[in-house]
């Protein structure tokens, strides 16, 4: 198992709830996340940046 540091972008969306589950999903095609953080917002672009670790298999 390797630990990898991602930063990515979501779209700013008006629930709570709803920007939780699209950040967890992006994240889930990168890895297992272990935790993460919205590090910015840009609000005329409508996008958020995500930091995140995940822990990826390590190739065999």
């Amino acid at each position: 198992m390797q630990l990898h540091f991602v930063t990515l972008s979501v779209p700013l969306l008006t629930s709570p709830a709803a920007l939780r589950q699209a950040v967890e999903s992006t994240l889930q095609e990168q890895g297992e996340p272990l935790r993460w953080a919205i590090t910015a917002v840009d609000v005329a672009a409508q996008q958020v940046q995500v930091e995140a670790v995940v822990t990826v298999q390590a190739a065999k």
